[in-house]
């Protein structure tokens, strides 16, 4: 199974543990609207919070490119605060775990 195949798996199963999981201990999630980073820890409370609202939904995801040491995945996100965003994210793998991610992010009209 490949990284996208068991990553796309745990994302639309809503499966939290899998998904932590898939997460390297060394894990960075580069957030460049903020100019901030997150770990490992705090990206696991973030993700358990919006999933326990039950408002977040992967609505569609598609892998563009992988190999060994790179994803780039394509994602249509509904979140918790009612918005739609189109996602582009990056996920740099190291031991079969995603140790950086960084995404891009448009925000989807519902209109």
């Amino acid at each position: 199974m490949s990284f996208y195949e068991k990553w796309s798996k745990a994302l639309l199963a809503k499966d939290i543990k899998a998904q932590i999981d898939c997460y390297h201990e060394d894990f960075e999630f580069v957030r460049h609207q903020s100019g901030t980073s997150m770990n490992k820890q705090e990206m696991s409370a973030m993700i358990t919070g919006m999933y326990e609202t039950g408002k977040l939904k992967i609505a569609s995801t598609r892998c563009i490119y992988e190999n060994e040491d790179i994803l780039v995945e394509h994602m249509i996100v509904d979140f918790p605060d009612g918005t739609t965003e189109s996602i582009i994210a990056a996920y740099m793998l190291k031991d079969g775990k995603i140790i950086r991610q960084e995404t891009g992010a448009t925000l989807v009209s519902k209109d």
